[in-house]
């Protein structure tokens, strides 16, 4: 496929920051619409001040009301990244009318930057954090209070709006969850976040300090390896090392091992939600065990400290292997009697099925990741779509279902622990020798590279920018949490308001990841 108005790039691959192509507005939007509509997908849409950008990669510095913006797309048959920037001063022509998948993006420039996408539908804050290039003739508007602000509403005879959260029952993530309903009918679900929101972006930027690892650890803590991953594996490409086949190896069954527990975890819960104890159980106890196989790897259940920049930290023993193997094995023949209980149950099939059902149009439209999209027959994997470290040398294949529905987002779980298990004993026989650690260099200078990685909830995706010192001028972050909130939103249209514990546990979507 080829877009000429963009830079083409692959993932895991530096390049200058000038040879990112500068473009006017109506060119960068047009192109961003052709190219979505020829069948690629925004990975990234941020903003950057431009006294941020080195002199020396640009010709003239404008004042810092002048917001650079790029956009980061990806081709996931033919595996190819496209970038493309832009200079907005003020306002633009929103791409959210004919680009759904733009709308978070734009909502969360026009909250970070104050850029206005005028025409946007629904412009409003996604975090509640402070504008950082506020002008002096702007309102306070976009600071205010965390939760405060005009939610979406529908008018007529005994619509009702009922109102769950930020506060929730349980140990759980704060988040507000605002339905408007016809008796149990929901016509619409409007979610506002914000409350976990850290400023970690602006804290990377100067980085990589000793601090840095720890933020992408704890950024989306269920997810600490697909995100260490991430920023290593952008580190390691913009210093230009490789990373020993030892450690390729140990980071891939570390990255598996996190997407055993958390789906295992989840099917469990499902189950929960549908009063189908005897999954609920065993899955809660398995997911433990899982997670107690990290553990062996790093001494932390949650994979903390393991994966770094040049290789990990711990290496493995034959003793450790043989003990990863047996107590995979004794999980998986656990975790495939609990969970195929579920399958077998027609009370428990009969609140799966049709329940949440989204289709694939509009998957590809809000550009779903992650289980979620493959539940709508979408195949996109960053494992095979964009391979790097040891995916490149031995891929998984690419787990999918077709009817859309809480039961497709379960049973593609079901499919990737299998193909996980698989993968990880297949690693484990095929042990490489070596080292677990590359010497690391310098970042390069005045330089810009995006990583994608696919994490248990979907795709993960690192951009950083680099300045002529070779530190950080600007970090962005995607959590696959941040495509897929409003697919969560439309899966409760139509639906009964009891279906939305079920539901929402089949997307299983991260507060903290999104709210950064």
């Amino acid at each position: 496929m080829s877009l000429p108005a963009f830079k083409t790039l692959r993932n895991c691959q530096t390049i200058a920051i000038d040879d990112v192509p500068l473009v006017d507005t109506t060119v960068f939007r047009n192109s961003i619409i052709t190219a979505v509509e020829g069948g690629s997908r925004i990975c990234a849409l941020f903003g950057v001040p431009r006294d941020r950008l080195d002199p020396q990669v640009f010709s003239k510095q404008l004042s810092r009301a002048v917001i650079r913006v790029f956009a980061v797309l990806a081709h996931d048959r033919e595996g190819t990244l496209f970038i493309i920037s832009t200079d907005i001063r003020g306002s633009y022509a929103a791409l959210t009318p004919d680009c759904p998948q733009a709308h978070w993006f734009e909502r969360e420039l026009f909250e970070q930057w104050g850029v206005v996408p005028e025409g946007h539908p629904w412009l409003k804050p996604i975090r509640f954090h402070k504008t950082y290039n506020k002008t002096e003739d702007q309102t306070n508007a976009r600071e205010s209070m965390i939760g405060i602000t005009d939610f979406f509403r529908l008018e007529g005879s005994e619509i009702h709006d009922v109102a769950v959260g930020p506060v929730h029952a349980g140990i759980i993530e704060p988040g507000h969850f605002r339905f408007q309903c016809h008796g149990e009918y929901v016509y619409h679900l409007e979610i506002s976040l914000g409350y976990q929101h850290r400023g970690i972006e602006p804290a990377l930027i100067g980085g990589p300090t000793k601090r840095t690892l720890h933020y992408m650890e704890t950024l989306a803590g269920d997810t600490t390896i697909g995100h260490a991953m991430a920023f290593s594996h952008l580190m390691e490409t913009i210093m230009g090392v490789s990373v020993t086949p030892r450690a390729k190896t140990i980071r891939g069954i570390a990255l598996e091992l996190e997407r055993l527990a958390n789906h295992i975890g989840d099917l469990g819960a499902l189950a929960g939600d549908v009063g189908f104890l005897p999954t609920a159980s065993y899955c809660g106890r398995i997911r433990g065990d899982v997670l107690n196989l990290t553990a062996l790897l790093c001494g932390n259940r949650f994979g903390r400290s393991l994966v770094l920049p040049g290789g990990v930290a711990f290496d493995l023993d034959n003793t450790l292997v043989q003990q990863l193997k047996d107590r995979l094995r004794a999980a998986f023949s656990e975790v495939s009697a609990a969970v195929n209980l579920l399958w077998d149950t027609p009370s428990v099939m009969a609140r799966f099925e049709n329940a949440g059902r989204i289709s694939k149009e509009t998957a590809k439209s809000l550009g779903l990741v992650g289980p979620a999209a493959r539940a709508c027959d979408i195949v996109r994997d960053a494992r095979y779509d964009f391979p790097a470290g040891i995916f490149r040398f031995s891929q998984i294949p690419v787990s999918t279902w077709d009817t859309g529905d809480v039961f497709a987002r379960a049973y593609v779980r079901w499919l990737e622990i299998q193909r996980s298990v698989t993968f990880i004993q297949n690693q484990l026989e095929m042990w490489p020798e070596g080292k677990t650690e590359t010497e690391i260099k310098n970042l390069a200078a005045n330089s810009l590279a995006v990583s994608l990685v696919e994490g248990w909830r979907g795709g993960i995706c690192h951009v950083a920018l680099t300045d002529s010192r070779g530190l950080f001028s600007h970090y962005k972050i995607i959590d696959p949490s941040f495509h897929n909130w409003m697919g969560l939103a439309m899966a409760l249209r139509n639906q009964q308001i009891s279906d939305f514990p079920l539901c929402n546990k089949s997307f299983n979507l991260s507060y903290c990841g999104h709210d950064l």
